[in-house]
């Protein structure tokens, strides 16, 4: 193990190995508040000593992980390299602590601190949870999700993390997260059939307990944490939690008002459009957007855009050129006032 992935929690804090549980809580509440994000906007570094401060101050202040901390901190450089005689096994420390199994001191870390290294801007997803029923189907436990795992459901990237879990991304189409859909998944030891409910998008993270890989430090298993991704949608996209389209209209329906067809994920409704709306501006669909977690749905935003037609025929050009010859309405005319 390399000297670089060790980190002395004790001097991160400005402390010493012997420090109290007061001590610890007084620096630590001294440090948060000088390298919290809120007193540094957009200063990096005040960012990452916030991160380190914040790690430090979670292992230090439990005791049982304090303690296993110090051991493994007393006995790090030795993890893995092996030890003078009489000391041991390779990688195994005089108590009995095996090193071996960790690649790394952040390896350790993340088990000791019962997390998972899910890499960049995994830690502003939502995560959802499984628990897994009787005769290998998984469904829902109280907070809501869904899950699966496998070339049969459309999972890539498989990959295991600390403790025994496992990440991999999970595609699916949009009409699959929307209504929901079951999936017959291959874990490679075991098959299981998971229930996907309607409501599933990019950037939903799942967990399904108990489906990953066999923790060798104590022997249980780890969990499954699966990443959506939604395949691109032609006419659909999502603004935050509610749905966005946008929707062409015609000069004059812009001008004089309208009553049009606007798809929604569940079908074709009328929609009217007022006169004198303007391009860019949005129309609400209440309830009309994406399955909420908890149930209802978001709503959908319908964006007007003004298109002009490519080809008149002669009748609309004549009409078209005696609106401009007779147009009182000028949107340009505060422009000459215009002075940096």
């Amino acid at each position: 193990m390399a000297a670089t992935d060790f980190k002395d929690y004790y001097a991160i804090l400005g402390l010493t190995k012997t420090a109290s549980a007061d001590e610890i809580k007084k620096s630590y509440r001294r440090l948060a508040r000088k390298y919290h994000p809120d007193m540094n906007p957009g200063d990096k570094q005040a960012e990452a000593r916030f991160k380190e401060v914040s790690e430090a101050y979670e292992v230090l202040s439990d005791t049982e992980k304090r303690q296993k901390y110090d051991q493994f901190g007393q006995y790090w450089r030795q993890a893995g390299q092996g030890w003078p005689s009489g000391g041991g096994g390779v990688g195994v420390d005089p108590n009995g602590f095996d090193f071996s199994q960790y690649g790394s001191f952040d390896e350790f870390i993340n088990e000791l601190l019962g997390r998972f290294n899910t890499g960049a801007g995994g830690s502003n997803r939502r995560t959802y949870t499984y628990r897994t029923g009787t005769g290998g189907s998984t469904g829902f436990n109280d907070f809501g999700g869904f899950g699966g795992f496998n070339d049969y459901s459309g999972v890539e990237n498989n990959t295991t993390g600390a403790g025994g879990d496992r990440q991999a991304t999970l595609s699916l189409s949009w009409s699959e997260a929307f209504h929901g859909v079951q999936k017959r998944l291959n874990l490679g030891t075991e098959v299981i059939d998971v229930r996907i409910p309607p409501g599933a998008k990019l950037g939903s993270r799942i967990r399904v307990r108990g489906k990953g890989q066999v923790n060798s430090y104590n022997q249980q298993r780890g969990d499954l944490y699966l990443d959506v991704e939604l395949k691109p949608h032609s006419f659909f996209q999502f603004d935050g939690d509610n749905l966005i389209c946008e929707v062409p209209v015609t000069p004059d329906e812009a001008v004089l008002g309208a009553s049009i067809e606007v798809p929604t994920p569940d079908g074709t409704v009328n929609v009217n459009v007022p006169a004198g709306i303007r391009s860019g501006q949005s129309l609400r669909l209440r309830g009309k957007g994406w399955p909420r977690p908890k149930g209802g749905r978001s709503d959908q935003l319908v964006r007007i855009v003004i298109v002009p037609p490519k080809d008149l025929t002669p009748i609309e050009r004549d009409y078209y050129e005696k609106i401009r010859a007779n147009r009182s309405y000028n949107p340009r005319k505060d422009l000459p006032q215009v002075r940096l």
